[in-house]
């Protein structure tokens, strides 16, 4: 089927010709039947929490690489909000947070939202989701679009607890450690389908979200390990370097180095080291995925793939967790292998996001996807085509009364520049030249050199926000407990950038 996509102006070009041009006649196996697509989510991992990109000397991820070193690595794969109920919600509509409505954690879906296992069911697709649901506090109830359904309430927990989970809309116990008990779920379904029977398997495990618990079998397997604390963790040198009073002044706060969690002594080297242990039944999970395909003899013909909902920080710029801009918030892994259409050690150089993934999906199920989402399939790049894309990628988060310390943010990012621009502070902006300094280590937002960059930049932001609906900014009612608490003898408040003073001329009026 002959797929037929809009990106309106985000793209170079008329994107929607091209990529039915250089699609694929067809995406089905060679039996005929709909492509198989398991697609696995994790919560929280970054874009570099991958062994072969070796981000700290010792962590591991075996079956993570061998996805990679078999099919293909999208190296600048992004969220376009980082935050898990609206990244979730942005995967399912590929739609961005102000079009689809869930902008946090709390904010309930739209009523008639649909996600695109929907169009899969309608294909003759069987669908099933296994796991972490958790979008805008819908609970644990089955949602439209999967025949088979395992969930949890909330974040769920690692170990055994009362809530248990949800299996078809009844409750049972949660029998062990989430990640493996997850995977039995999946594997038990997959070996339900017949092997005529297309299927979406979609598994969205809870790892790797705080507070992490490895299985028993990695507990302390990295204690004696050294971590290496990012560049960017140590207070700025030169106290008249233009970095946002809110970032300095959430180092000390709920999501920051200096008191995490409202935890002085919370070591980040070793919650580093939890992290990367409880990823490892992530990856465990993944090879016995592949033992299951290859015993059912769908290891070359099955799309697998696996992604983030959103990055986390560990100490870049004196912070932890998302919802920044910043590269290690809003980057994610994405790792896609399929023999009989991807290429070994694939690489994909070009920006792909999550809104991307849902018409990708269904390009292979060789379904049409809708006109009005805000993504566009990327199949022909990890085919090694080219074709017209975007030149630029947007970013939005809006303000938690939770976590009062990240503000309102909207951001366009191209491969050079990146351009933050914040709402409802009295603060800067900010600028990076990812070329010359990917660790965003200097803000460029009052260089002379660089005003009409950021004119162009601003220009293009608003451009964007007006052509796709996110001219707004959302108000709820409070909903929950408030994380704003300072370390009293950790860091004071910033001070503003030395830009932002300037000396009456004349004496102020009365």
């Amino acid at each position: 089927m002959e797929v037929k996509l809009t990106r309106r102006s985000i793209l170079v070009g008329s994107l929607a010709a091209a990529a039915a041009a250089s699609a694929p006649q067809s995406q089905s196996t060679a039996s005929g039947k709909g492509r198989n697509i398991i697609f696995v989510l994790t919560d929280d991992q970054r874009y570099d929490a991958l062994g072969f990109l070796k981000p700290q000397t010792f962590l591991q991820t075996p079956n993570m690489d061998r996805l990679a070193q078999e099919g293909a690595y999208c190296k600048n794969a992004f969220v376009t909000t980082s935050l898990c109920s609206p990244s979730r919600a942005s995967i399912l509509t590929g739609k961005y947070a102000f079009q689809h409505r869930v902008v946090d954690n709390n904010t309930p879906m739209p009523p008639g939202m649909v996600f695109f296992p929907h169009y899969l069911q309608q294909a003759g697709y069987k669908t099933a989701f296994i796991g972490k649901w958790h979008m805008g506090n819908a609970g644990d109830q089955p949602q439209p679009g999967f025949d088979h359904w395992v969930s949890f309430k909330g974040q769920g927990t690692y170990l055994p607890s009362p809530n248990g989970l949800n299996v078809d809309g009844q409750h049972v116990p949660q029998k062990g450690y989430i990640t493996d008990e997850l995977t039995d779920y999946a594997l038990n379904w997959l070996d339900q389908q017949p092997k005529d029977q297309p299927y979406f398997l979609y598994l969205s495990h809870k790892a790797v979200h705080s507070d992490f618990i490895p299985p028993e079998r990695y507990k302390g397997k990295y204690d004696k390990e050294t971590f290496v604390m990012p560049e960017s963790a140590a207070m700025p040198k030169n106290p008249d370097e233009p970095r946002p009073m809110w970032v300095q002044n959430q180092r000390n706060s709920w999501h920051g180095i200096g008191y995490p969690y409202h935890d002085a002594n919370m070591s980040i080297g070793d919650y580093y080291k939890r992290y990367a242990e409880t990823l490892l039944a992530v990856d465990d999970s993944l090879g016995r995925i592949f033992q299951t395909l290859e015993k059912r003899g769908e290891m070359n013909s099955t799309m697998v793939a696996l992604s983030g909902d959103n990055g986390f920080c560990f100490g870049e710029h004196g912070l932890i967790d998302k919802r920044q801009a910043y590269e290690e918030s809003i980057r994610v892994p994405l790792l896609i292998r399929c023999p009989e259409l991807i290429k070994p050690k694939t690489v994909v150089t070009e920006d792909v996001a999550n809104i991307d993934f849902m018409p990708t999906f269904l390009e292979v199920a060789g379904v049409e996807s809708p006109k009005d989402i805000a993504g566009a399939s990327f199949l022909p790049m990890l085919q090694g085509k080219k074709i017209p894309w975007r030149d630029n990628l947007l970013y939005s988060y809006y303000w938690e009364r939770n976590f009062p310390q990240t503000p309102t943010i909207h951001a366009i990012r191209t491969d050079r520049f990146k351009y933050v621009h914040y709402y409802g502070i009295w603060d800067c902006d900010e600028l990076y030249d990812l070329q010359e300094d990917p660790h965003e280590l200097r803000n460029l937002i009052y260089s002379q050199d660089h005003q009409k960059i950021i004119a162009d930049l601003k220009k293009r932001l608003f451009t964007e926000l007006e052509a796709k609906g996110g001219m707004y900014i959302p108000l709820f009612p409070d909903s929950g407990a408030q994380m704003n608490h300072r370390n009293p003898d950790g860091s004071h408040a910033a001070d503003f950038p030395a830009e932002m003073y300037k000396k009456p001329q004349t004496a102020a009026p009365h």
